[in-house]
């Protein structure tokens, strides 16, 4: 009766670490391209506030009001 409760507690705890394991190796197969969803997402917020910069420092346009 030991015997089989020693075996059935080592198959449930590797059973449990193959599925801890997949999970992880699940979760780092996705790293590259979180990083890269963020790299864009920096650029994309660099080249944004550059644009503003831009459009600040340019000089308001005069616009022809005819009936003014």
């Amino acid at each position: 009766m030991l015997d089989a409760a020693v075996t059935l507690g080592i198959l449930a705890i590797f059973g449990v670490l193959s599925i801890l394991l997949f999970a992880i190796r699940g979760f780092l197969d996705q790293l590259p391209d979180v990083f890269a969803s963020a790299r864009r997402a920096r650029i994309a917020w660099r080249d944004l506030k550059q644009e503003r910069a831009e459009e600040e420092q340019q000089p308001e346009r005069a616009y022809f009001q005819p009936f003014a």
